[in-house]
Formats: structure tokens, sequence, C-alpha cells
């Protein structure tokens, strides 16, 4: 008997997706008064503020001892790095060349999937994937900008490999704790890492302009406090390789996200490249899932 997505699986990925894409404008926001390392401490003091008020309002429980190293990992891997890398990427990558660059993640969560988890895709899961990073290819593309390996190019990559790893080591957490309570212990642990970059974020906030400021707030409070808790959601619920397709529908968010908030109009190549995006998450979740659950029912 076929299944069908639930309205507890649809409403976090949606959730998740829509903040996410939205979230390239925001960086692009604060990045006008900030440094990419204030970027990233700022919107992780925020999210780190939410979640501690969600804390102490809920009496969350404290993590185990012996998970403290793996969490701390997770805020490296999930938030410290990334997001260091991610901004930094940004300010000397094209946005059409980062954003192809950044969609290789859930290629490299499939690998490690099934690397370290033993998941298998199917080949329509291969195949879905592959229409969708062809699609963010054609969005690139379409700019006309270069894809030459510089170091910021570099750096976006190593930064859609690490959120690709905190994936998997966080899949592997989800059946111990609580979606909002593994998310709020990494971004605590990323936030950590962060604070090693505070110095002058008191000063340049005294004199960023105020949308700016509000940009990287909202990006701590949407992107990453509530993102991160229904994107953990998701993972807990669909196997990784499968979880991670799903962000190939960020990029049409990003688009339309830069449209209303920098007014940056999509061309024809942005819709037919978010339309290969979102055609290929189809393939993977529902002939790829078909394709899997057939593979993995017990003969008669």
């Amino acid at each position: 008997m076929r299944t069908h997505p639930s309205w507890a699986l649809i409403l976090p990925a949606a959730t998740t997706i829509v903040f996410w894409g939205s979230a390239f404008a925001g960086i692009r926001a604060g990045l006008q008064a900030y440094t990419p390392a204030h970027v990233a401490l700022l919107r992780f003091l925020t999210a780190s503020l939410v979640l501690g008020v969600y804390a102490l309002a809920t009496h969350m429980r404290l993590p185990e001892r012996r998970d403290l190293p793996l969490i701390l990992l997770l805020g490296l891997t999930g938030f410290a790095f990334y997001n260091l890398a991610l901004n930094t990427g940004e300010q000397s990558v094209p946005s059409g060349s980062a954003a192809v660059l950044i969609q290789t993640a859930p290629i490299w969560t499939a690998l490690l999937a099934t690397l370290i988890l033993g998941e298998h895709l199917s080949r329509w899961g291969w195949l879905g994937i592959s229409i969708s990073f062809g699609g963010v290819l054609v969005i690139a593309l379409g700019k006309g900008q270069g894809m030459a390996l510089h170091l910021g190019a570099a750096l976006i990559l190593l930064a859609a490999f690490s959120t690709s790893l905190y994936f998997i080591l966080q899949k592997r957490m989800l059946v111990r704790y609580q979606a909002v309570e593994l998310t709020s212990y990494a971004v605590w642990a990323g936030t950590l890492l962060l604070l090693p970059f505070a110095a002058g974020l008191p000063a340049r906030m005294a004199v960023a302009p105020l949308s700016s400021t509000l940009a990287v707030a909202y990006l701590g409070v949407g992107p990453a406090a509530l993102a991160y808790v229904t994107w953990a959601i998701v993972l807990k619920r669909l196997p990784a390789g499968r979880a991670a397709s799903l962000m190939y529908a960020v990029p049409v968010m990003a688009f339309l996200s830069g449209w209303a908030w920098l007014h940056e109009a999509p061309g024809a190549t942005d819709v037919l490249g978010g339309l290969l995006a979102l055609s290929g998450v189809v393939v993977v979740n529902t002939l790829g899932r078909i394709a899997t659950a057939a593979r993995l029912k017990p003969s008669a």
C-alpha cells in the first residue's frame, strides 16, 4: 500500500525551504554593513537567545555528558564553520556560482549516507538528484558568470560538505534527542565557537544601518532557530539522502525572496532551472521512494 506524505512532514519541510531560501537575501543584506564573521556571530547569538528562552520555558533537559564532544562537532560543522565559510565565500563568488556550489550538499549527503548510515537511493533517486543538480547548473550558467575555483569558491564547497556532515551526524543523534533539543545544543555550541570573533561587533552595531542589523536578526530567528528545528523534524522522518534532496527547492525560494527583498527579478534561465530543481525533488520523493519501498518489501 502506497503512503503519502502527511502534513506533519509537509509543513516542517515547507517551513525549512522558505526560511533557508530567504537566508541568501538576508546574508547579502547583512554583509552590506557587517563582516562575514560578525554576520555569523550576531545571527547565532540571536538564535541562541530565542532557543534559550524556549529551553527555560519548557524546562528542556540537558544533554548527556558523553554526547558533548559530538554536539560540539555538530556546532562546528553545521553552524560555526559552515557560516564562516559561506559568508566569506560570498564576498568574492558571484551569486549564481555560489548557488550551484552550495547545492552540492545533497550530493555529499547522499554519498555520506551511503557510506556511513548504510542508506541506499534507487536509480530513480539518483536520477532525481541529477535532474535537480542540472537545474541549479542552468541557473548558475545562465548568469554568464564563471566557475573558476578560486579561494571563495573552495570555501563554499567546503561549507557544502560541512553541512552535509552535520546532517549525517545529526541523523544518528535524533534517535535519542528531540529535534528542538538537538538543534538547541548544536546552535549553542556553534555560537560558543564563534565568540572569538566578537571583537569589534558592538562598535559595528553602533554604526550599522538598522536594516542590516534587522536582516541579521531575522537570520537568527527564522533561518537559524526555527528552520533548523523544522529541518531536524524532517530528517527524523526521512532517510538522510531523500531529505537532503529537498534542499534543491531552496534556490527557487532564494530567487523569490531576492526578488521581493532586493528587487532582483529572476530571468528565464532562473525559472527553467527552478522548475528542473523542483522536478528532481518530486522524482526523488515519489518514484525514488516507491522503488526503494518495493525493493525492501518482503517476498511472499
